[in-house]
């Protein structure tokens, strides 16, 4: 027996209210969110290291090797990128960012595939792999290839593998060794062939600089790793620790500079740095939210870019 008209629009059900009532579609992605998973809050640390090393270079060379500068600049920024994308998806993947503090991570809002973000990861390796190559064929230091190789197996290893060693304290080590040490000075052999110790002085401040940043950066999501297990050195030591190990580290950075105005007086400038790190050691103490120590992150990545900008010009003018 035939169906009546009516019946059969009552099964089918208003096409409009289906929609209505359906799961909402998630937004897009745009190339803003591309962007903010980019981290570019960070990127002053990968400038720290570049200026400070050039800075030493021409001290002891006297003369500027722009080429190589600029290749250097390109691998710490690619590096520092493909860092952070890096981040995102292992984290992504485990479920670490899942209720995370600040902006949403790519791989952890479901708006775009794990395997995507992590091609971009490695894509930004590979720039940094590629530039690197260029300086070293620039300088013949092959032995340097070495260095890039642990740099970028380093990166990977931060947060990446089965057993990332950014989740088990040492995050600050890498951060330290990496993002100051091995920046700073490389920067500085490749185009001086010398390390004075004007360098590791500037290498030292770097790395206290980077640091203070990843322990703000920790201190902000302390209570989301310690529920994922997650055992960063903020979670480790806790957070008045924190508190104190944040402000020894920028405080011991301003004092190298201090040190090194005694020989060159243009670095006393160095100290305007703390107009902006100044803020972020109250705002580490005195934080209410979680948020707050988002400020405060910026805030000391810009002193120390502020503070790599004027030792530079101390040691080249």
């Amino acid at each position: 027996m035939a169906q009546p008209k009516n019946r059969r629009k009552n099964v089918s059900g208003n096409p409009a209210k289906r929609s209505a009532t359906a799961a909402p579609v998630s937004k897009p992605v745009t190339f803003g969110d591309w962007v903010g998973a980019a981290r570019l809050r960070t990127l002053p640390l990968a400038l720290t290291p570049i200026l400070i090393g050039t800075g030493a270079a021409v001290l002891v060379g006297d003369e500027f090797h722009w080429v190589i500068a600029l290749a250097c600049l390109v691998v710490a920024v690619a590096l520092q990128i493909g860092v952070n994308f890096a981040n995102d998806y292992s984290d992504g993947v485990r479920g670490t960012d899942d209720h995370r503090v600040g902006p949403a991570r790519l791989t952890a809002s479901k708006r775009v595939t794990p395997k995507s973000v992590l091609i971009v990861a490695l894509m930004f390796f590979g720039v940094a792999a590629l530039a690197g190559l260029a300086i070293v064929i620039r300088t013949q230091q092959w032995w340097m290839l070495v260095v890039g190789a642990l740099c970028i197996v380093a990166a990977w290893f931060y947060t990446g593998g089965k057993r990332p060693y950014g989740y088990n304290a040492l995050g600050e080590v890498f951060v330290f060794v990496f993002f100051g040490l091995v920046a700073t000075l490389g920067t500085t052999w490749v185009q001086a062939l010398a390390l004075p110790q004007e360098a590791w002085f500037g290498a030292v401040a770097s790395g206290f600089f980077a640091c203070a940043v990843l322990l703000a950066n920790n201190l902000r999501d302390i209570d989301q790793d310690r529920k994922v297990g997650k055992r960063t050195l903020t979670v480790l030591i806790g957070r008045r620790t924190t508190q104190v190990l944040f402000t020894v580290l920028v405080v011991l950075a301003f004092a190298i500079a201090a040190y090194l105005a005694f020989f060159y007086p243009p670095a006393w400038l160095a100290l305007l740095a703390l107009l902006a790190a100044g803020p972020a050691v109250v705002i580490v103490w005195t934080y209410q939210t979680a948020r707050e120590l988002i400020l405060a992150l910026a805030l000391t990545s810009l002193a120390s870019l502020a503070y790599a900008v004027f030792l530079a010009w101390a040691f080249i003018g």
